[in-house]
């Protein structure tokens, strides 16, 4: 693939500044109207050390509006961004809407530098490939706009660009020792570079190819592309087509278990039982922490019920016996402005506990296939293509050495209307019901669909759901913690 580029592509001088300054003008304005019909777009810049990529991003930036765009330099990750999946340092960094991020070097310096220096195993290199093709495709999906460019250059060229960098005083800080390796191992990364190319070039995010021995025409051809790219894009936003709207799904079709119904909700403990269990399963949980710690493993453990479940109570007595300096508990309301910006998944990302420490959700990212549906917050088409993106996302914090466990407490309806009547009565719960409760209460019937739906399309061998009969608050309570330590133990076995 890249033995047939023709790198004696070449532009003269006139020529590169007539076609430049029409392109910075045409790139000027484009961003203006992304900015203005909040297209966000991302530019990824890869391509051999000293390829131009730094003067390239310069020159682009030029001409640009500072307020409407971030630049973001990718260096290895530090010891923090190691404890974490290696995409979340690029989730964090990801535009809003209407803007651009302009990546210099990306997430595939992971299938890169890294496979060169065995940073990254041979076996894991298709999962990662895998899960960037993921990445992209949800970001796609969710209306961005990527322009992905591999820069590339002969031997010959490589190594003397090396060498003047290093020989000049301001500039040789900016040539590492890997980047000597790549001219020094230039077959071995022209190998590696194929084999990303061809497995990430989606219809959804494609590499151009660029010509770099000349940096003029190199110029040139990734302007000229990225200006294509964000004309298409906008071009995109007028000929959408409205999606037709189905009536919302108020039962099951007879083909689909509900998994609701067949939840023994006559499960109880007396509280002698239940003093004497929780005891016994918190110290278990606290020994699983040390564990954990002591092994770097993540665990992330996350809450989703009817209102007035129990979920608050339950996450009480799992945190009672912890080291609070090992977990935290993020509680999830509906987005804010910044979050609204970006992929609905974001926030998440942003809130993942690193290895060695324990992250509790109270309510989580199936917030888009339950009230977001049933509310009618997100399209159709939003809601039912978050089941694969779900599915994908916890595929790739599993594969990641996470422990994953996903509760849903489930009542009836009839201990719940006993449950809002005695938060109704007690001044000092009452702040607990509000209207939303009431009104989500006689959307029963829908909210039971969306939930036996969800459970069904996103349980998975590694990311399982839980189903807690919680109509006896002190069994759920056991029943949780026991379901965490079991979780626990038998990721400590694995390992």
């Amino acid at each position: 693939m890249l033995d047939t580029l023709d790198l004696d592509l070449a532009l003269d001088k006139n020529t590169y500044r007539t076609q430049i300054e029409a392109l910075m003008r045409q790139l000027r304005s484009l961003q203006k109207a992304c900015w203005d019909k909040k297209q966000p777009m991302v530019v990824v810049l890869e391509g051999w050390a000293a390829a131009g990529k730094g003067s390239l991003v310069k020159k682009m930036v030029g001409y640009m509006d500072p307020r409407g765009f971030t630049v973001n330099p990718i260096w290895p990750p530090s010891p923090e961004e190691q404890k974490y999946p290696f995409l979340w340092r690029f989730w964090k960094q990801l535009p809003a809407r209407g803007s651009i991020g302009i990546f210099y070097h990306s997430w595939y310096i992971h299938v890169l530098e890294d496979r060169l220096f065995e940073r990254v195993e041979t076996a894991q290199v298709p999962m990662v490939m895998q899960n960037i093709n993921a990445f992209e495709r949800q970001l796609v999906d969710d209306g961005a706009a990527i322009a992905k460019f591999w820069i590339h250059l002969s031997q010959k060229e490589l190594k003397k660009r090396l060498k003047k960098y290093a020989s000049n005083s301001l500039d040789s800080w900016r040539v590492r020792p890997e980047d000597w390796q790549q001219e020094k191992n230039y077959e071995q990364y022209v190998a590696l570079a194929e084999e990303m190319l061809i497995h990430t070039s989606t219809g959804s995010a494609p590499w151009t190819l660029v010509e770099g021995d000349c940096q003029r025409w190199a110029r040139v051809k990734v302007l000229t592309q990225l200006v294509a790219t964000m004309t298409e894009a906008l071009d995109r936003l007028h000929c959408q087509i409205p999606q037709p709207s189905l009536p919302p799904q108020e039962r099951l079709s007879p083909a689909e278990p509900n998994l609701l119904a067949q939840v023994d909700l006559t499960q109880s403990l007396s509280k002698s039982q239940y003093k004497i269990q929780l005891s016994r399963e918190q110290v278990k949980l606290r020994k699983s922490q040390l564990s954990i710690y002591e092994h770097q493993i993540p665990v992330l453990i996350i809450f989703e019920g009817w209102d007035a479940a129990g979920k608050g109570g339950a996450i009480k007595r799992l945190t009672d016996i912890l080291d609070p300096r090992s977990y935290k508990v993020n509680a999830f309301a509906a987005p804010t402005d910044e979050e609204k910006a970006h992929h609905y998944l974001w926030r998440f990302w942003r809130r993942l506990p690193m290895a060695g420490t324990i992250g509790i959700f109270d309510r989580s990212w199936y917030g888009r296939v339950l009230v977001e549906r049933v509310e009618g917050f997100a399209k159709e088409n939003e809601w039912r293509r978050a089941y694969q993106e779900i599915n994908e996302f916890e595929a790739q914090l599993t594969s990641d050495g996470y422990v994953l466990v996903k509760f849903w407490l489930h009542i009836s309806q009839e201990e719940q209307m006993k449950r809002f009547e005695e938060r109704q009565n007690d001044p000092f719960k009452e702040y607990k019901l509000t209207e939303e409760d009431w009104r989500n209460r006689e959307k029963w019937p829908l909210y039971e669909v969306a939930v036996n739906q969800a459970i069904q399309r996103t349980s998975t061998p590694t990311a399982p759901w839980t189903l807690i009969p919680a109509n006896d608050k002190y069994f759920a309570r056991v029943k949780v913690i026991q379901t965490v330590s079991g979780a626990i133990v038998r990721e400590l076995k694995r390992r």
